[in-house]
């Protein structure tokens, strides 16, 4: 079993790699494979809903790390997404990656577990978790827990180790995230693998 985490920072050993290694470290004492991939400091386009992926099965920019990602998300069985705070909000080209890749790649994702994990110096954590777990909740994923909010503080990735609560959230995070992929290989084969999928009714405001 492996988990994918996602490092969308424009710094590759920041703070938000601190804190995935600390997830990827507990992952490790408890069998589960990791891969972080960081997403680099190139632009990444933002979705145009042009429709080509639904036809392709891959996005029409090419250019860019998304369809790379997407190809390792098909072969991962839970899902770590880690970003710094930039104005009370993740980073602008985390949030445009994951436009798309759950536009694109979200089946693959579709019930399976996933945790969103955010660095900050001070504040903003929160507004910016909400915003990361709302791909999760729209694409029938199971959200890992932890024991608080999933964040850590610091400028520097050595202070991220000084948080002693952020270490153990991310440590609870590694820790349930082992254990659901356990449960859930545990049932493969049965009808406990997925739930009875309901048809979705899809309407809008005006009638």
């Amino acid at each position: 079993m492996k988990v994918l985490m996602i490092n969308g920072s424009p710094h590759e050993k920041g703070c938000t790699n601190a804190a995935l290694k600390i997830i990827a470290k507990e992952l490790e004492e408890q069998g589960i494979e990791s891969e972080i991939v960081w997403i680099g400091t190139s632009a990444v386009h933002s979705c145009t809903g042009c429709g080509f992926c639904n036809t392709k099965g891959y996005c029409v920019f090419s250019d860019d790390v998304m369809n790379g990602i997407g190809d390792r998300v098909k072969n991962a069985d839970g899902y770590i997404f880690g970003s710094p705070v930039h104005y009370a909000s993740p980073a602008g080209s985390m949030i445009a990656l994951m436009d798309r890749l759950f536009w694109c790649y979200g089946s693959y994702m579709k019930y399976k577990p996933a945790a969103a994990i955010v660095s900050a110096r001070r504040a903003g954590t929160t507004a910016s978790c909400d915003v990361m777990n709302k791909y999760f909740g729209i694409n029938s994923m199971i959200q890992v827990p932890s024991t608080y909010w999933n964040m850590v503080h610091g400028s520097m990735p050595k202070d991220v180790a000084k948080d002693a609560e952020g270490v153990s959230i991310m440590k609870a995070i590694g820790s349930n995230m082992a254990w659901l992929l356990k449960v859930l290989d545990s049932v493969k084969g049965t009808d406990l693998e997925r739930p009875v999928e309901v048809p979705k009714a899809r309407t809008n405001f005006i009638r």
